[in-house]
């Protein structure tokens, strides 16, 4: 008996290899606290002075630190101090039909990201409609034909681009809003609320699956995996909500408190998932989720986010504020206000750092209708500086974007 138990504990000490090491700020040489670092089932943080140690039997893992690049390291480093690259993501959005190799919307934003602080790219991996922008290896997904209109044929050759370029990668996920998906499976598409019960579609005629079915849970979260396979930095989950509209049929009674666990399960599962990849995970939001008391009927709180994601990413457009918002009639006028106050009001619930939100880029459409140029752009960029956010995320509909807008010393043009 005693010959087997040492035998076990032997085997035990074999199977599992433990790494113990430093993490520190690549520039300032200083140690960097609190970072997870994980293998594929389970985490560690690191401590004050930047130290860690994780036992597994794996043999990769991955460091993930707020205002930093994803790392990932073998166990069998050479050394223990590992020094993470510190980023303030500064983000174009790159539309689904930019997203080919030979576009000439990714050229013009390969040559922006090159001459301004542009340094990051956000990409429709999955669109509205469910398409995807690369073939994936994910067969329910290519059995409803969301390859079928994909416009990158190499996805391999467009990540080597972007790591060719320093470029910060994040894979835009459209989550529960998925036209494909919910016209192949009515079981869980989200339906009116009559005798009939036909699918539901919006304004753009599209339709949306259960945020309460597991089914639409496990296939957003299998295209991200895919998203994470080919190299993605990040995740970034947008309608990753409830509609916004009444009179509409759930697998559930629908309760502020059953939407919010619902989209809560999610995010668990999602970084449940993608935790063995070492991709962050940011969720977009309603700017207004930064003044809203309740979950808006759609399942998204500040507080609820914060808990299960790594970055926060509202959508602060000004023109998005009604009027009488911040005591302004025209909110749109006041770009450098909305973003700033916004995000400083959600402060004691998620720092800034884990914050990084969407900036207007696009012409007002409420009342005055203002064009937006450089003044509304800057105003809104020096506002995030302000308040200390992990940068921005620039939203422009067509991806089609200014050196004069975005350069930030203006005797550069």
């Amino acid at each position: 008996m005693k010959t087997f138990l040492i035998l076990f504990f032997v085997t035990q000490t074999l199977l599992f290899a433990s790494f113990s090491g430093s993490l520190f700020d690549a520039k300032t040489q200083l140690p960097i606290s609190n970072a997870t670092i994980s293998d594929s089932k389970h985490d560690v943080k690191s401590s004050e002075d930047g130290t860690f140690s994780i036992k597994s039997k794996e043999k990769l893992y991955h460091v993930k630190a707020y205002g930093y690049r994803p790392y990932s390291f073998r166990v069998d480093h050479k050394s223990s101090k590992l020094y993470l690259q510190p980023i303030k993501v500064k983000a174009l959005y790159l539309t689904f039909w930019g997203a080919s190799n030979s576009s000439k919307t990714l050229k013009n934003i390969l040559k922006l990201i090159d001459t301004t602080e542009a340094n990051a790219v956000v990409v429709d991996v999955k669109n509205e409609y469910g398409s995807t922008q690369f073939w994936t290896g994910y067969k329910k997904a290519n059995s409803y034909g969301a390859h079928k209109n994909r416009t990158n044929r190499d996805i391999k050759k467009f990540m080597r681009i972007m790591k060719e370029h320093h470029i910060y990668t994040i894979a835009r996920i459209v989550t529960f809003k998925d036209e494909l998906q919910a016209s192949n499976n009515p079981e869980y598409a989200i339906k009116k609320d009559n005798e009939e019960k036909p699918i539901w579609r919006n304004h753009d005629n599209m339709a949306w699956v259960d945020p309460f079915d597991k089914r639409a849970h496990n296939y957003a979260i299998s295209l991200a995996e895919e998203a994470a396979k080919v190299g993605y930095d990040e995740i970034n989950f947008d309608y990753i909500r409830f509609p916004a509209k009444k009179g509409l049929l759930f697998s559930k009674k629908s309760t502020q408190k059953s939407r919010i666990k619902a989209i809560e399960s999610f995010l668990d599962q999602a970084k449940k998932r993608l935790r063995k990849y070492g991709v962050f995970i940011s969720v977009d939001t309603y700017g207004n989720i930064c003044w809203a008391k309740d979950d808006n009927g759609i399942g998204q709180t500040v507080k609820s986010l914060a808990a299960h994601a790594d970055y926060l990413a509202p959508m602060l457009y000004p023109s998005g504020f009604s009027s009488g918002s911040f005591n302004f009639k025209y909110p749109s006028l006041h770009p450098y206000e909305v973003v700033y106050r916004s995000i400083k009001h959600i402060q004691d619930l998620v720092p800034s750092s884990r914050v990084r939100p969407w900036l207007q880029y696009f012409k007002d459409y409420t009342r005055p209708k203002k064009i937006y140029g450089r003044p509304e752009i800057q105003a809104q960029i020096k506002a995030t500086e302000g308040v200390g956010t992990n940068g921005w995320m620039m939203w422009s509909p067509s991806s089609k974007y200014s050196f004069t807008y975005l350069a930030k010393d203006p005797t550069d043009f």
